[in-house]
């Protein structure tokens, strides 16, 4: 099962539609604002359901028409009052902003939480509580967006004629990018692995962009000069958007459980004892256990 799933994966991620869309995700990310580009990644929700529905033939229902014209609106909202992109000429500049005090300490409570979710949460209880998994990657993912934007600047710069690749900082960004796709990825395949796509897609959803605004407003300023309504009606807007993904999920059909064991009974489980005057009792598996004085045990001479 396990190399199946790997395969999947792999197959997904080579799929032509997939880097196209990556692909226009890291450009979006040069131009604009990550407080306006991350939570316009619901929209990619929107035409899924539309094109499920065209191709596949499946039926929207009315909450799932309801959660597209939430996330239109939030997402139209957040468009309006999003704030403006800073001209940025060098990856010097995107590395005054990374080791300035606020975002040092931000990055220090991220890898400090991340450490305490790894080595202590998850091998307890990551798999019963879906936020230990799903924590991991949002907190990670933030990082991971501040570095895809260093990156794709630096490459923008580098195309228009002044070479990136010549500072040290660039190649820092590159392996903190890579560092925190790699945890990221993982993290998210055993969330998914042991949860519902349906519940983990708008927890996770929620969660990342939450963490990606935070770290951008810190990192960037993203919010100085604005005015207090339009931080008001930027968060409302993001909040109408998450409202839409959470009914556009709540819709979903759960995933069926998957057979581990080709063993593994279909019905209730039924356990036999041998009491001590040597009469069967049967026990159902909701049933109590019997009381340890009443088994007996057998030993093997009984049998010689």
């Amino acid at each position: 099962m396990a190399h199946v799933q790997a395969l999947v994966a792999m197959v997904t991620c080579f799929n032509p539609s997939v880097i196209v869309g990556e692909i226009a995700n890291f450009v979006a990310y040069i131009y604009a604002p990550a407080v306006l580009v991350t939570p316009l990644g619901a929209l990619s929700i929107i035409v899924s359901a539309v094109l499920a529905h065209f191709l596949l033939k499946e039926k929207l229902q009315k909450m799932d028409v309801l959660g597209c014209l939430l996330c239109i609106v939030g997402s139209t909202v957040v468009v309006l009052h999003a704030p403006e992109e800073k001209s940025l000429t060098s990856v010097l500049e995107i590395w005054e902003f990374a080791i300035q005090p606020a975002f040092l300490s931000y990055t220090a409570s991220v890898i400090a939480v991340t450490l305490f979710l790894v080595l202590y949460c998850a091998p307890r209880y990551g798999q019963t509580n879906i936020f230990v998994y799903i924590g991991i990657c949002s907190i990670i993912g933030s990082l991971t967006v501040m570095s895809v934007k260093a990156i794709g600047i630096a490459i923008k710069l580098t195309i228009e004629g002044s070479n990136q690749a010549i500072y040290f900082q660039t190649w820092i960004f590159v392996m903190v990018l890579v560092t925190c796709v790699i945890v990221q990825l993982n993290f998210l395949n055993m969330a998914l692995d042991n949860f519902n796509t349906a519940v983990v897609s708008p927890i996770y959803y929620a969660l990342f962009t939450a963490f990606t605004i935070l770290a951008s407003a810190i990192m960037f300023k993203d919010y100085s000069g604005q005015s207090i309504s339009s931080i008001v009606s930027e968060l409302c807007g993001l909040i109408t958007i998450l409202s839409g993904t959470t009914l556009l999920h709540s819709t979903k059909e759960p995933d069926s459980p998957i057979l581990t064991d080709l063993y593994t009974p279909l019905s209730p489980k039924m356990s036999w004892y041998i009491q001590g005057n040597g009469d069967p009792w049967k026990q159902k598996e909701e049933d109590a256990p019997p009381p340890f004085s009443l088994i007996t045990v057998i030993r093997q001479d009984h049998f010689k």
